[in-house]
């Protein structure tokens, strides 16, 4: 972002995060510091939203962090959830039909790879996808992706499609799946892993970002974000301030300029601590 000469830089009024490998430590905790941190920028009057891959079932191990607001963005822009009252204020779906032709194209072109399913009722799969996260010990449907998403199925409202790869390079995968499906969702990944997070066209993080700011008249200028994997990118661009965590992924610390911090050494809250005690403005 650039400033005309002898105007001042936007004032801060919202801070974007994301949570996993950025905000959070090893283990998905909030350190003291971090902690402190985000109270201290809610009480100056800077909202902080966490802007993450994660979906409203993953929420409550933060829910104590969520600001006066209480609202987070969910499955890379697929929901807007009141994380305190455990309710969803805006879904953007992704069809069953539109499931269907990116399952039945990454099939084509990746073989072997299977699916899951986020909504609004929770968590369901493929007997190919092994779940190894939190949550993996909880009752869910598993079936075939044509019947789960059939107009019978279990699966409503899909916040988001996962697809997992036995052992293709994560990404050389997303670079594949791109190829074959891209015309059809968005798709992006977060994890070490083969895994892609596919969600409705023109669905980010990014994008419901801006939604959410729109209904608060905030303008993009007056919002920082964090972010250190593919799904952040968006985001990253579209924020009048970007910071990559030291940790990030090579593409993100490409494309992003200023860097902080890794997250085990607190890198959003450092920012934070420089801008609270500041003008407005973390260094640029």
């Amino acid at each position: 972002m650039t400033t005309t000469p002898g105007r001042p830089k936007p004032r801060t009024r919202l801070i974007a995060t994301d949570l996993d490998g950025t905000l959070l430590c090893a283990g998905g905790t909030v350190s003291a510091r971090t902690a402190a941190a985000l109270a201290a920028a809610e009480a100056a009057g800077i909202q902080v939203v966490f802007v993450t891959g994660r979906p409203p079932r993953w929420m409550q191990q933060v829910s104590s962090h969520v600001g006066g607001h209480g609202v987070a963005i969910c499955s890379n822009g697929g929901a807007i959830v009141d994380v305190r009252r455990g309710e969803l204020l805006e879904t953007f779906p992704l069809t069953a039909e539109n499931a269907l032709a990116v399952i039945t194209a990454l099939r084509a072109k990746l073989p072997g790879t299977a699916f899951a399913f986020e909504y609004p009722g929770g968590f369901a799969r493929e007997p190919g996808y092994e779940v190894r996260m939190w949550g993996s010990d909880e009752s869910h449907p598993v079936g075939p992706a044509e019947e789960l998403l059939s107009p019978g199925g279990e699966v409503r409202d899909l916040f988001k499609l996962l697809a997992k790869h036995p052992d293709l390079d994560p990404d050389k995968l997303l670079g594949e799946a791109r190829k074959a499906a891209g015309h059809l969702a968005e798709i992006t990944r977060s994890s070490p892993i083969p895994l892609l997070e596919i969600s409705a066209p023109g669905v980010t993080k990014a994008s419901t970002l801006a939604h959410w700011c729109a209904g608060h008249d905030i303008d993009s200028s007056e919002v920082v974000a964090f972010g250190d994997m593919p799904n952040d990118l968006e985001m990253l661009a579209w924020a009048g301030r970007a910071y990559a965590v030291a940790n990030a992924h090579p593409e993100v610390l490409a494309a992003v300029a200023t860097h902080t911090v890794s997250n085990e050494q607190d890198g959003v809250a450092t920012v934070l601590e420089t801008l609270l005690g500041s003008t407005g403005d973390a260094p640029a």
